[in-house]
């Protein structure tokens, strides 16, 4: 069988360039600046994987050991860590080694960016559906299978991957990637957003007036709002507003497995990880993270900047910049002093026996 490489090295840059792309300083002088600077990186790798023409990057020092041990050409490290890089790596001193590692690597290989057509597509594929009414820029792709409904709305360089579905009306801007198979509908989706593969946006929100009579379900009019810049993480959920619109903020990421109810507002440049959830009518104000499988429940207010710790349960509105963890969520501080206590408890109950 053979080994595919699936994105392919769109530049070879010297490490002049990468300094020039990133403001990385090298700690070298005079000739051996000259010499360095001339050096051509082929590829980008971790710190234990990485070859005499590869870029690495230290960020985190827990692997600073393997720092030692690298082979690579070249490593972005803070100034902190610049000395101990091995002889052979040469030390491009960065402001945000991570953040300079992602600038080159974008360089490298632009395709990984975002979701390229699968079937190599220009244009509309043969295969593909859509509406005469549907109204599409230039530029447009629509893999096979694809599916856009009638007045639908689609900008130059936006791609429609196979087999996803674009719902009657809906509005998409340009330079935006809907991955295969996801569906949008009742939605309006700004410029450069990146749906992946099975997300749902804009179906019912889960809205029901429950009595003993049965629940009656409550139609769901609203619609979900996707602003500029956002991303939206593989089989994440996003319903529609029941009487107001669902509102994702201009450069929120969100990951996969991810699900997002009726009328809630996230702001700008939130971080929601994986296998959070988000009750009705909860809003984020600006720079909000939750971690992993965090839950919240409905009618909440988290302030600008909180953070949720993962697997945390908030019952509570957080006050902006708080940091909260546990379940039921807590200031951060509040619960790791409950944690101590219980172990000290425990240890002390073990030391004291219990007749097993």
């Amino acid at each position: 069988m053979s080994d595919p490489v699936f994105f392919t090295r769109a530049v070879t840059p010297t490490l002049a360039d990468i300094c020039a792309w990133t403001g990385a300083k090298l700690t070298l002088e005079g000739d051996a600046a000259a010499l360095a600077c001339a050096r051509r990186i082929e590829g980008v790798a971790a710190l234990d994987r990485a070859g005499p023409r590869d870029l690495v990057f230290l960020d985190n020092p827990r692997y600073a050991p393997d720092l030692a041990k690298t082979r690579a050409a070249a490593c972005l490290v803070a100034a902190r860590n610049a000395g101990k890089t091995p002889a052979g790596t040469i030390a491009l001193v960065a402001l945000d080694p991570y953040r300079a590692f992602a600038t080159v690597t974008a360089r490298l290989y632009p395709q990984a960016i975002r979701p390229q057509s699968v079937y190599a597509t220009h244009g509309l594929s043969g295969t593909c559906s859509v509406h005469p009414d549907a109204r599409l820029e230039a530029g447009v792709i629509i893999d096979p299978g694809a599916v856009v409904g009638q007045g639908a709305e689609i900008g130059s360089g936006t791609i429609i991957g196979a087999n996803a579905v674009i719902g009657d009306n809906v509005r998409i801007g340009r330079d935006c990637a809907i991955g295969p198979g996801a569906t949008v509908v009742c939605a309006l989706i700004g410029n450069r957003v990146i749906i992946h593969g099975g997300a749902r946006l804009g179906q019912d929100g889960f809205g029901f007036a429950m009595g003993p009579r049965g629940h009656l379900k409550v139609p769901q009019i609203g619609r979900v709002i996707v602003q500029d810049d956002v991303e939206i993480g593989a089989n994440s959920t996003i319903d529609r507003g029941a009487n107001r619109d669902t509102i994702i903020g201009e450069g929120t990421k969100i990951d996969n497995l991810v699900q997002i109810a009726h009328n809630v507002v996230i702001g700008r440049h939130c971080v929601i990880v994986a296998q959070t959830g988000i009750s009705g009518s909860t809003t984020l104000e600006d720079y909000v993270v939750l971690g992993g499988q965090a839950g919240v429940i409905g009618h909440l207010r988290l302030g600008m900047g909180a953070q949720l710790a993962a697997q945390s349960g908030l019952m509570n509105d957080m006050p902006p910049g708080a940091r909260w963890a546990g379940n039921p969520a807590k200031p951060g501080k509040a619960h790791f002093r409950e944690v101590a206590t219980l172990a000290k408890l425990a240890r002390r109950g073990k030391s004291g026996g219990d007749g097993d």
